[in-house]
């Protein structure tokens, strides 16, 4: 049984007060509203710390293995509400709150926005935790401690402006500063070798020294015993390290700015890497994540384990998230063999058997490589150790494909002047896996064939999943109270039993109950957008949503070149009509990614066309969201009826954003790509609209290289028109050619490379139609809110503790920590 907590109204009550007076001097009725906010945190925190002292203690007494999940970034959210729900005290909290004067919406409003990550990877992640805790499995998180983010964005003059996303200006009400676990961490140097007997060992000289302080976040599991953790890792110079300060609690004034590249480290995620310098310091970030991680793993491991080190795969588990964290495995070489003194044959075995890597894109820019140079300046040790796992790679591939030096360099480690870190991960892991069944499949057949036919036993598909705490429970209230008096509360536990709400879709008394939910929640985002951002939205019309971070194969480019031809239809036509629809959109573009932050502009300089146009406006609105994060998709996904995955099929490995819209109700608009395949099979093709071409299609069309923008282009006069917009000067005639580049790009082949690599000129006449069949279904409310009751009925495979039972079951093989009666 979970761990009942003694926390109740008036115990609550009574530790606000109390941490009211004993930190800020002050009554409640004194108190500003951070002070309020932060007594409750603490309130709160102190709750979780009795729990959290059963994991520690368990996890020692029982000798259980560890999970370590690295990922350069955590989307986790806010974490008040979360811990709330998870501690399932909510309701006694929202007592005491009354009781004092206060309202949950008011406390909650004062927590900082934490800035650990920026989309689905870091969302992924921090999902990922939540299901290890409430499944009682030990593990920790790892990143780093990001002060300022990726940015914060602001839309100025309908164009992205990018400022510092300052969230720890008042501190970090859940973080615990980890003094004893700080560790050091060294770049460029020269290797020294070290001859014991006859055995030698590297060490390093004349080294840059980094020290690495950790801060630990507590993840609550759902009404169970486990408290795992985030840990997240500050780069601090050792000459502007006071360890006085530090140890006196004085966390800030225990460092000092320096402008050294190895001291910007934890300062933004993903810095540019469009000079050497920022590649540079990308490369740094993420031998800091690995290296700081593994020293204290080993640290903790021989506490807790003895220094048999040959027990390693079996107390231990490193988990790779994408390619940031690669260099894991010949960190972990490095200190098997030179710290260990462990033979080369035994650490490499050692490090196969506790790494495993989750591969999320099939994209070639995003599979990592690093210049060969780089690696060897800024890592000389690394660089070595990783020459030799190349070394022996290639014999063994030579023995496999004897004279196929083409295909032994495309899956080589170290090849044309490059670091590969997917194949490092794939040749050196016990496991590899893709987050849908489609991009399981793409991996095996595709993007790296050769590899599966040398190593297939590695190769598996874990599909990606969302807590329904935070998708569901907390963002969706309403529904959830709807739900437990329609199925009962056992979907809480076991998101599986949502399917027995598919019996109520038709029920006539059902539809009228989930119809008026929907509509609450349209109106609750309408008037929390109005408060946030000053956007007013009419929830009578379609809320239509595309939120995702902005990149050309997401193809937010086909939604707005299609809502500009429903303008044109508008404008030209006195009688056309259909159902009022807001268009709402929410995504950031990297600071350097040109055309990605042409597209926002586009987006929003269309916006304000048909906001000026005295017949458009009545059937059209585009509402861009800023800064769209984690608070705002809680409020934004229960209000959505429309989820518009429009990824260029076989591009998308998974998606996450799809699986939250249809847990909510939302109705997929999509391409048979990542998980929407997975969405298709289960609510079939009458409950959501699949268009365009299919991976396989798309691979071909691809290798032919018989595709022609133009033609299309040529052929369809409503698109015609509408491209031609983009520099005539009818969209915007004070600079007619503004978006001239976006036509460009998608008609006529740049600098050589092909027009429309992303295929949205090919899938728009697809798209165009599936969107004329939804406008026409929408406009039969009960049938539109059936397709919506079915979505929520089979979303409940999409549930991370489903995600997380497979990962364990196929590669982690944890045992759950066990309260003893």
């Amino acid at each position: 049984m979970p761990l009942v907590s003694e926390y109740t109204k008036d115990t609550i009550k009574e530790s606000i007060l109390n941490k009211l007076l004993r930190y800020y001097g002050c009554t409640i009725e004194e108190a500003t509203p951070k002070q309020v906010y932060a007594a409750v945190a603490a309130t709160v925190r102190d709750q979780i710390m009795l729990k959290w002292r059963f994991e520690k203690e368990a996890r020692r007494t029982e000798k259980a293995k560890r999970l370590y999940y690295l990922s350069i970034e955590f989307l986790t959210g806010r974490w008040l509400h979360n811990n709330l729900l998870n501690l399932c005290s909510t309701a006694e909290y929202e007592q005491a709150f009354a009781e004092l004067g206060l309202t949950l919406r008011g406390v909650l409003h004062e927590e900082p926005e934490p800035a650990l990550g920026n989309g689905g990877l870091g969302r992924l992640a921090a999902c990922f935790l939540d299901s290890l805790a409430t499944l009682n499995l030990p593990a920790m998180g790892c990143t780093i401690r990001y002060e300022y983010g990726l940015f914060r964005q602001r839309i100025v003059d309908g164009q992205q402006v990018e400022v510092p996303d300052e969230w720890l200006t008042y501190g970090n009400a859940w973080e615990i500063p980890t003094q004893r676990d700080a560790v050091v961490i060294r770049f460029g140097g020269q290797m020294m070798e070290n001859w014991m007997g006859d055995k030698n060992y590297i060490s390093l000289q004349n080294t840059e020294d980094i020290i690495a302080v950790p801060y630990d976040l507590p993840i609550v599991g759902y009404g169970s015993d486990v408290v795992d953790r985030l840990r997240m890792w500050s780069a601090v110079l050792p000459k502007n390290f006071n360890l006085e300060k530090f140890s006196a609690g004085d966390y800030n004034g225990a460092t000092q700015e320096s402008d050294s590249l190895a001291a910007q480290i934890s300062k933004v995620l993903y810095p540019e890497d469009n000079t050497y310098n920022g590649k540079k310091l990308r490369l740094m970030q993420e031998y800091f994540l690995v290296s700081a991680t593994l020293q204290y793993a080993i640290k903790d491991f021989k506490r807790i384990y003895g220094a048999n080190m040959e027990l390693l795969p079996q107390k231990v588990a490193f988990h790779i998230n994408d390619t940031h964290p690669a260099m894991v495995i010949p960190e972990l070489m490095r200190i098997l063999v030179d710290e260990e003194h462990l033979p080369w044959e035994l650490s490499e075995r050692l490090t196969r058997e506790c790494v495993a890597y989750t591969n999320h894109t099939i994209m070639a820019e995003a599979l990592e490589k690093w210049p060969e140079d780089m690696m060897r300046e800024t890592l000389p040790r690394i660089y070595s150790i990783m020459q030799e796992l190349n070394r022996r790679l290639c014999q063994k591939l030579f023995d496999r494909f004897p004279g196929e030096w083409d295909r032994i360099g495309h899956m080589a480690i170290l090849a044309y002047d490059q670091a590969h870190m997917a194949n490092m991960c794939i040749a050196c892991s016990s496991a590899v896996n893709g987050v849908s069944q489609l991009h399981g499949d793409i991996l095996k057949r595709s993007t790296f064939a050769d590899y599966y036919k040398v190593m297939p036993e590695k190769f598996t598909a874990i599909t990606n999943g969302i807590t329904p705490r935070r998708w569901l429970m907390l963002a969706n209230p309403t529904l959830s109270s709807l739900l437990d008096e329609t199925i009962g509360q056992g979907w809480r536990h076991d998101a599986m039993e949502l399917e027995k709400l598919l019996p109520f879709a038709d029920d006539a008394a059902f539809v009228e109950k989930f119809a008026k939910v929907k509509y609450e929640n349209k109106a609750r985002f309408s008037r929390w957008i109005n408060r946030h951002q000053g956007i007013v939205l009419d929830p009578d019309t379609m809320f239509d949503v595309q939120v995702k971070r902005l990149h050309e194969y997401k193809r937010q480019l086909l939604n707005a070149l299609h809502i500009l031809v429903l303008y044109n239809r508008i404008d030209s036509d006195p009688s056309y009509t259909m159902a009022p629809r807001t268009f709402i959109f929410g995504a950031k573009a990297a600071p350097g990614y040109r055309r990605a932050k042409e597209i926002i502009h586009f987006i929003n300089v269309l916006a304000a066309k048909i906001a000026a146009h005295p017949r458009a406006n009545q059937f059209i609105k585009i509402a861009f969201l800023q800064n769209y994060n984690v608070s705002t998709a809680e409020m934004l996904m229960p209000a959505s009826e429309v989820s518009e995955q429009l990824s260029t099929a076989s591009k998308e490995a998974s998606g996450t954003g799809n699986m939250k819209f249809m847990m909510n109700g939302a109705v997929t608009i999509g391409t048979l790509d990542g998980a929407n395949v997975e969405i298709a099979d289960l609510v079939g093709e009458k409950n959501c609209y699949i268009f365009g071409m299919r991976s396989k299609e798309v691979e071909a069309l691809y290798a032919s290289g018989t595709y022609r923008a133009l033609d299309i282009y040529e052929s369809n006069i409503e698109l015609r028109h509408a491209l031609d917009m983009l520099f005539d000067g009818r969209l915007t005639p004070d600079n007619p050619k503004m978006f001239e580049s976006l036509y460009r790009a998608l008609v006529f082949s740049d600098n050589g490379g092909m027009a429309d690599p992303y295929l949205v000129l090919k899938d728009f006449g697809s798209y165009q139609a599936a969107q004329t069949r939804l406008g026409a279904d929408y406009l039969d409310a009960k049938a539109w809110t059936r397709k919506e009751i079915v979505n929520v009925a089979k979303s409940g495979v999409f549930s991370s503790d489903r995600t997380i039972r497979e990962y364990n079951e196929k590669i982690w093989h944890l045992q759950p920590l066990v309260r003893k009666k």
